[in-house]
């Protein structure tokens, strides 16, 4: 039972530092996280998992003709070397990265290619024509690099399983004065070892009281991008999950309650794919998933996303209406750590708070716009829906998911239907 007054906004305050993925502040968040759960009078636990990494060792980014200027780009992981002395590579803006945007460029193996975002189509393409190098363009011509979101991301599993490109992030400012003044060969150098680090997810469990094959997880993760402290996404969300942790040891449910503080989101989902891959026994039992990313603005709407039919739907809608909690609904795949389950057949809601007047993945990302109350009236509600869902006689609604929402997960987890 917990016997301490527990604070959202103060743990998100303690929370709101850079804890990235496979990093040491990224321990010391899990660390945090699961002192508080002692402190509770709970217990917990911290899970190990690997996560592609790289160690990065320099790199050379600089207009050579018809002018000479040294580029602040910063480095892609796990995409390779350009290792000294470097290339000298055309430059060619993509745009789009469209096959149509390619027309009689066929061979770019001495070429730096820049385009506005890198999907996993524009990488394939890139890919194809054997692209030497890649500029992606960030943020707004007004951005600085951190404004803009530069940080050393990896380059995901499924674009490498196209090839290997050497890859940088540059400003969109600093992209629009390349082109404005006629840039047209480049320098470029790059050195780094792939490898892997230790990511973390912290676990917790509150046992039923009656059914003990019919659990339900509370995720939501904890890490941070490395540009910012992350206090909106996702400190907010951790402090959900620990605040209904706190309510449920007071209150424990008829089905067991597994709550997971996930690490390596940003990343790719990495720390609820991790936890799955974990607890493949326990799969047959996890029969609902709640998902906690970004909660607590003062300025709203409240948000509730819905993965799986219109059972669930109905379900959440007759929910607020009883409750007269206000929310816009988003029905289809919740680009967090609820997806993995869904791929599995669990149905998840996702419960937030967002505001326009706020920024994510941006240095940005402060406590300002968040609220002691506004994070309480989240988590209220939250303990009544989830009460309602673990005590109920016969589980709302069934697992697996409708077709529809199966072709949305294929395209959210890029897999190629063709080939089944």
């Amino acid at each position: 039972m917990s016997n301490q007054t527990f604070s959202p906004l103060k743990f998100v305050e303690n929370l709101s530092f850079i804890r990235y993925g496979g990093t040491a502040d990224e321990q010391r968040a899990a660390e945090l996280i699961l002192s508080e759960i002692e402190a509770a009078g709970g217990k917990g636990e911290i899970k190990e998992f690997q996560i592609p990494a790289s160690t990065y060792n320099g790199h050379v980014t600089k207009v050579i003709a018809p002018y000479e200027l040294e580029l602040n780009t910063v480095a892609f992981g796990m995409c390779g070397n350009l290792p000294a002395p470097g290339k000298d590579l055309k430059l060619f803006y993509a745009e789009r990265g469209t096959a149509r945007d390619f027309l009689g460029h066929d061979d770019l193996s001495d070429t730096v290619v820049m385009v506005n975002a890198l999907t996993l189509d524009a990488y394939k393409e890139l890919c194809k024509r054997h692209a030497a190098a890649i500029f992606v363009i960030m943020g707004k011509y007004y951005h600085n690099n951190d404004e803009a979101g530069l940080y050393n991301r990896n380059l995901r599993p499924k674009q490498l399983e196209n090839g290997v490109i050497p890859t940088f992030g540059i400003n969109a400012h600093d992209a629009t004065e390349l082109l404005r003044n006629g840039a047209e060969v480049l320098h470029i150098e790059l050195e780094q070892t792939d490898g892997e680090a230790t990511s973390r997810n912290v676990e917790a469990v509150i046992e039923g009281t009656e059914k003990d094959d019919e659990d339900i997880v509370i995720i939501g993760h904890y890490d941070s991008l490395p540009i910012g402290p992350g206090a909106w996404d996702n400190a907010t969300g951790s402090a959900a999950v620990m605040g209904l942790y706190h309510y449920f040891l007071n209150n424990p449910a008829k089905r067991t309650l597994r709550f997971v503080w996930a690490g390596s989101e940003e990343q790719g989902l990495l720390g609820s794919k991790a936890y799955i891959e974990q607890h493949e026994d326990l799969m047959k039992n996890i029969k609902f998933c709640f998902n906690f990313d970004m909660c607590g603005t003062i300025l709203g709407p409240n948000n509730i996303f819905i993965t799986g039919g219109k059972e669930l739907e109905d379900f959440a809608e007759l929910f607020c209406r009883e409750t007269g909690y206000s929310a816009q609904f988003r029905v289809g795949v919740h680009s967090s750590d609820s997806a993995p389950f869904a791929d599995r057949g669990v149905p998840g809601i996702g419960l937030s708070r967002g505001t326009t007047s706020s920024e994510i993945h941006t240095c940005r990302d402060t406590i300002f716009p968040l609220g002691e109350e506004a994070l309480k009236k989240n988590i209220c509600f939250a303990s009544q829906m989830i009460s309602r869902v673990a005590n109920s006689a016969i589980l709302p609604v069934e697992c697996g998911m409708p077709d529809n929402m199966k072709k949305e997960l294929d395209k959210y987890f890029q897999r190629d239907t063709d080939k089944k």
